[in-house]
């Protein structure tokens, strides 16, 4: 039995979509009949062939295109219904059933209709969900089949959605710390240009007229405004072609490991990456660990959620350390890329047996080390923005005050 999404007409004349399962598009259109519908189209979610059912259409061969993928919240908020639901002693795939019933966005439906079919089909949850790595990456299914191996499917779901939930929230402070900041700088870029380019031309027009030379400030003044007029729109196409060919550059893996190298050694953002990379690291082993992945497994998957290809690479050497035997500890302070807490933390675990432990401490310490330097870090761009904003604001006033002032001593 299959998933298939289906277009139909009600009895009204209104077009209807939704999802039913069937074992082919034919027993599809049929359950549509009995339910009073007249079916435009049925279209297998697993990709199959698309079929017309009015006005004599053929069958159509065209592959399906939807977008298997899935927001931070709709995964918490569904593995926390399907942990729940097993927990209860419901059969996987009823509990896979039941969950797509409960969605309202038909894309998060019909995954899980994917799932289920994959399920029925004689795969393990984890097969199953491998289907489709862009909704469950190689962490998520990692710890299923772990759970599955154990017999433990519905705590090691429960610690998913608990992670999934964590990691959104992190990345949601993150951003909101980061709005404020923007938007007043945005703005304050905005008012500076707007002045710029409409009050100071009318103001300095009367200076112009003269023929008593102009202060330095003032005939740059002009000239800033004279450009932002004349040249401000290609400019603007110049930052943005920028911007693209940057992008464009950094798809070479060479030019990005440069890149990604050289924001390590920044001042302040190089150790803001390096926090928020190594509380991924520590959050996601502990996770991986304390459900029964294997060591060595865990550190590739835990390398896979870092953002910066030097710490990617500096995982990947202390999972092929510790597979040469070398211990964890050991191998993290070898690399040079992991804070020294984390590393503290790390030997207190291995030494008491007491891992998976230390590494949900580390990442806990690392996630408020990262809160207070965004706290900071944030703190010190308000007022250098509205610092910034006073002063170009007081350098325009004394660009047009300053003419005015030599004429009266003039007098």
């Amino acid at each position: 039995m299959g998933a298939y999404s289906y277009q139909a007409l009600d009895e009204a004349g209104k077009t209807v979509k939704g999802m039913l399962e069937g074992d082919s598009e034919r027993q599809v259109r049929s359950q549509l009949r009995a339910k009073k519908l007249k079916p435009l189209s049925v279209q297998s979610v697993a990709g199959g062939r698309k079929a017309a059912a009015a006005g004599g259409e053929g069958l159509g061969g065209m592959r399906q295109r939807w977008r298997a993928k899935m927001s931070a919240r709709d995964l918490s908020l569904i593995t926390r219904q399907l942990a729940s639901l097993v927990k209860s002693g419901l059969p996987l795939d009823e509990a896979l059933q039941a969950t797509a019933k409960q969605q309202q966005k038909p894309n998060n439906k019909r995954i899980l209709l994917q799932v289920r079919t994959k399920v029925l089909e004689g795969f393990s949850l984890a097969q199953a969900l491998g289907e489709i790595p862009g909704a469950f990456d190689n962490m998520y299914r990692a710890m299923v089949k772990a759970g599955e191996s154990a017999g433990f499917l519905a705590p090691v779901l429960e610690r998913l959605a608990d992670y999934t939930q964590s990691n959104q929230q992190i990345q949601q402070r993150l951003k909101m710390a980061m709005i404020y900041p923007l938007v007043l700088l945005f703005i304050s870029l905005s008012v500076i240009i707007a002045l710029m380019a409409f009050v100071v031309p009318k103001l300095v027009s009367v200076f112009q007229q003269g023929e008593r030379e102009l202060p330095a400030l003032t005939q740059f003044l002009i000239a800033s405004s004279d450009f932002i007029i004349n040249y401000g729109h290609y400019t603007l196409l110049v930052l943005v072609a920028l911007v693209y060919g940057f992008n464009r550059l950094l798809r070479n893996e060479a030019r990005m490991r440069r890149w990604h190298q050289l924001k390590l050694k920044m001042p302040v953002v190089g150790n803001l990456i390096l926090q928020i990379n190594s509380a991924r690291f520590a959050a996601t082993l502990a996770l991986l660990s304390s459900s029964g992945v294997p060591l060595l497994q865990a550190l590739r998957i835990a390398g896979q959620v870092m953002t910066n290809k030097i710490m990617q690479e500096a995982c990947e050497q202390v999972a092929e350390d510790v597979q040469e035997g070398t211990s964890l500890h050991r191998s993290l302070e070898n690399s040079g890329q992991f804070p020294p807490l984390l590393v503290q933390l790390v030997a207190s675990g291995e030494a008491n047996g007491t891992l998976p432990e230390q590494l949900e401490n580390a990442a806990q310490d690392q996630e408020r080390e990262l809160e207070m330097m965004l706290g900071v870090a944030m703190g010190l761009l308000e007022p250098f923005t509205v610092v910034f904003m006073g002063g170009a604001v007081c350098l325009i006033v004394m660009a047009i005050l300053q003419p005015i002032f030599e004429m009266n001593s003039l007098i």
